[in-house]
């Protein structure tokens, strides 16, 4: 099983999200072949009323064996769906400043 189906699996059991998005961009990062570097956009009603530093801690704890093996960057954009009502669409992501990119 890919990271990413890993990754859909284990955020969908845990936060139940109304809307996920796993977003593989290791291509972005000079590494076309790797599962290493994901965007996480998540929609929880479990985020209602919480801090960024808590829902980010809530995603790292359920993902956790991951970050200490496969993956390498992870972006996370955590949202209440009163608050992805309002945004309605996935942040862009900036270029990669670093990595194994040849300057």
């Amino acid at each position: 099983m890919s990271t990413q189906q890993q990754l859909t699996e284990l955020l969908t059991a845990a936060l139940q999200p109304a809307h996920l998005e796993v977003i593989n961009e290791s291509h972005m990062h000079g590494t076309p072949t790797d599962d290493s570097h994901f965007k996480l956009v998540i929609v929880s009603e479990s985020f209602a009323g919480q801090r960024l530093l808590q829902r980010h801690r809530s995603v790292n704890k359920v993902v956790a064996e991951l970050l200490a093996g496969p993956i390498h960057a992870l972006a996370l954009h955590t949202y209440s769906p009163e608050e992805w009502q309002e945004l309605g669409k996935v942040p862009a992501s900036p270029a990669c400043r670093g990595g194994s990119q040849l300057n």
